[in-house]
């Protein structure tokens, strides 16, 4: 199990040269390309850190938005008639291989989704583009459906949040 560890605002001080997720373009973007993406507003960046500062997962937020016809039929008839709906993307989402297993992944998710929610900036969905089946099945165990067209392309209903939260308070 971790200890000591925290999900803060990504700063360019956090050590990541060694993050490895198994993925190369995952960790090239933490490594080369996310300063640049936070700094021109591209992307927002939280990681979860140790006592050293080192990254042992990390995950970006931006606004997008969805067409409705991208939409399932029995949710999309429930939405007012504008072309597209307010969304955040979940861009990218990594774990190092070392901190693998320790829930790290559901964190972040769960801290995404925190964030989100709280923010004063309307939004229907969190949209999620998965890379994998794997990933597709992570998703799915919190709720994310497949677009109509897409499966690898997911969404979360923000309205759920609240749902689930008031299920909780009931019991």
């Amino acid at each position: 199990m971790l200890s000591n560890i925290k999900i803060t605002a990504f700063d360019k001080a956090y050590l990541r040269d060694q993050f490895d997720c198994g993925v190369p373009p995952l960790n090239q973007y933490l490594q080369k390309q996310v300063s640049q993406d936070i700094k021109r507003r591209i992307a927002s960046c939280f990681a979860v850190i140790d006592e050293n500062k080192r990254i042992l997962g990390y995950y970006t937020l931006a606004s997008a938005s969805i067409p409705l016809v991208d939409l399932p039929e029995n949710l999309n008839k429930k939405l007012p008639r504008y072309p597209s709906v307010p969304a955040v993307l979940l861009g990218r989402l990594a774990i190092d291989k070392q901190a693998k297993g320790n829930g790290l992944g559901k964190a972040l998710l769960g801290n995404a989704l925190k964030r989100i929610i709280r923010s004063d900036i309307a939004a229907y969905a969190l949209i999620v583009d998965a890379k994998d089946q794997s990933a597709v099945d992570f998703y799915q165990q919190f709720g994310f459906i497949p677009f109509s067209k897409d499966t690898h392309k997911l969404f979360f209903p923000l309205a759920n949040i609240n749902l689930h939260l008031e299920r909780k308070a009931q019991t």
